[in-house]
């Protein structure tokens, strides 16, 4: 997978689905989400005039010919902020919601309730309500953005006490700058006239600082007629980033220069894959938290698909599709995945059907949901006339899920099907996109460590020290 730097050669502009006129600005100086800069790779793919395998989405006999679909074997990850100093380039991840000062010692944690006749308002299947160790206070310490090296000391809880997280708030990254606007009616392309006459808007800009980098991973897998090629395939990406290359980012046509890097290992934080603690006593549970390093989407879904096919019913939202609502039983297998065969028997799926990991979904760290929106013009395959695209709510990047495993190998299991490197040490590409939807465009990486309860559990009804 590539890994590449874009660097903006002037402000950028990322708005969401807020409305912008007047004095509403549009809030276009936020960070990226990931579907912004896959768009960017894809619109560069199409204006490249690289070849592509177009793709034919009609099943059956009502299969006629190849649609106008290209590239849809790209995938993207990102963007992070990346620090590029005399050469060298130091990577940033969005803090874990557990910190909540400048240290890596996490400050909020699971607790089990002292009288367990005490009734809760957690939805289910969550057990446990999360809990403050520190003292109240108005005012947060805690940088927004942290260094991958000090995100795999905080996974694996090595050396953690009084480190400091040694990160940057989004202000020391960039800036936020606000202009004024005639604006222009999209009938005639000019101003004063139409819709536009009379009006104006404001803006909010994302700018940079100097030595601040957008850090992206992309990768295709385009079919190649050349059986030589490994499995057939190929990457456009190293041909479409060449040397020196440009790519327009988000809205208002911002450009980017584009840089390629050398080194196949992803320069992503990896997660911890064994060796969790375990409470050796009470209910005798080995513990595993999962931290979102991208957003992720996971939607309702009704008893019946599109196509008529029965399906479980799940109300989505913060909750994972693949935690069983009831009791939190993690629904995911792990073991060989099989390929999807297009002649012949279907394969895809799990070698053996896979294996099933006894792990529960017990506690839930997660704030307000951001709102993903998308404007796509005409295609004349899906959207003749283009026009907004769905809204989804996403969980943000930082969100922690705790899940308690019936033994030491469910919980590594569970770790290998939730970080996005899998059980690999030295990952070249990403392995798992955990989000229902959107994951190819980089939606739903996280990564795994451990837990404690907090307080100490030696007086808790059922529990005792470890």
């Amino acid at each position: 997978m590539n890994t590449l730097l874009l660097r903006p050669t002037d402000v950028l502009f990322f708005r969401d689905g807020r409305p912008m006129e007047g004095s509403l600005a549009g809030h276009g100086a936020a960070w990226p989400l990931p579907n912004v800069t896959d768009a960017a790779f894809h619109a560069a793919l199409h204006r490249s005039g690289l070849a592509g395998h177009g793709h034919d989405h009609i099943q059956g006999g009502n299969r006629t010919n190849t649609d106008k679909r290209k590239y849809g074997s790209l995938v993207t990850g990102g963007p992070f902020p990346v620090r590029q100093l005399d050469g060298k380039c130091r990577w940033y991840f969005p803090r874990p919601l557990d910190l909540i000062d400048d240290s890596i010692k996490p400050g909020l944690a699971p607790t089990i309730a002292f009288d367990p006749a005490l009734s809760s308002s957690l939805p289910d299947p969550l057990e446990y309500a999360v809990a403050n160790r520190l003292a109240p206070s108005k005012e947060s310490s805690a940088p927004a953005w942290i260094p991958a090296e000090v995100y795999s000391r905080y996974l694996n809880a090595t050396n953690i006490d009084g480190k400091k997280a040694c990160g940057f708030r989004d202000d020391q990254i960039f800036d936020a700058e606000a202009t004024i606007g005639i604006a222009i009616d999209p009938e005639t392309g000019t101003t004063g006239q139409g819709d536009a006459a009379g009006k104006i808007y404001s803006a909010r800009y994302l700018r940079l600082r100097d030595e601040w980098r957008l850090g992206v991973f992309a990768q295709t897998q385009e079919k190649s007629n050349d059986r030589g090629a490994a499995q057939g395939r190929f990457d456009l990406i190293p041909k479409l980033i060449g040397e020196k290359h440009h790519l327009l980012v988000g809205g208002q046509q911002r450009l980017c220069t584009a840089e390629r890097l050398n080194g196949d290992t992803l320069p992503l934080p990896l997660g911890k894959s064994r060796d969790f603690p375990n409470s050796k006593s009470g209910n005798g549970k080995w513990r595993v938290k999962w931290v979102l390093l991208s957003p992720a989407i996971w939607p309702a879904i009704g008893e019946m698909s599109q196509s008529g096919r029965r399906m479980v019913p799940h109300n989505g939202g913060y909750l994972p599709n693949w935690v069983r609502e009831e009791d939190g039983q993690v629904m995911l297998r792990s073991g060989k995945s099989l390929a999807r065969r297009y002649s012949g028997k279907a394969t895809r799926g799990f070698e053996g059907e896979g294996e099933t990991i006894g792990a529960k979904l017990v506690a839930a760290l997660v704030p307000k949901p951001l709102v993903i929106t998308g404007w796509a013009l005409a295609d004349g395959i899906d959207r003749q006339d283009g026009g907004a695209k769905s809204a989804h709510l996403a969980v943000p990047a930082g969100a922690i899920y705790y899940f308690e495993a019936n033994t030491e190998e469910d919980a590594e299991k569970l770790a290998a099907v939730l970080n996005w490197h899998g059980d690999q040490t030295q990952p070249t590409t990403i392995v798992h996109r955990r989000s229902t939807l959107m994951g190819e465009k980089g939606f739903g990486l996280g990564v795994c460590g451990g837990w404690d309860f907090f307080p100490e559990t030696a007086d808790i009804p059922g529990h005792t020290s470890h």
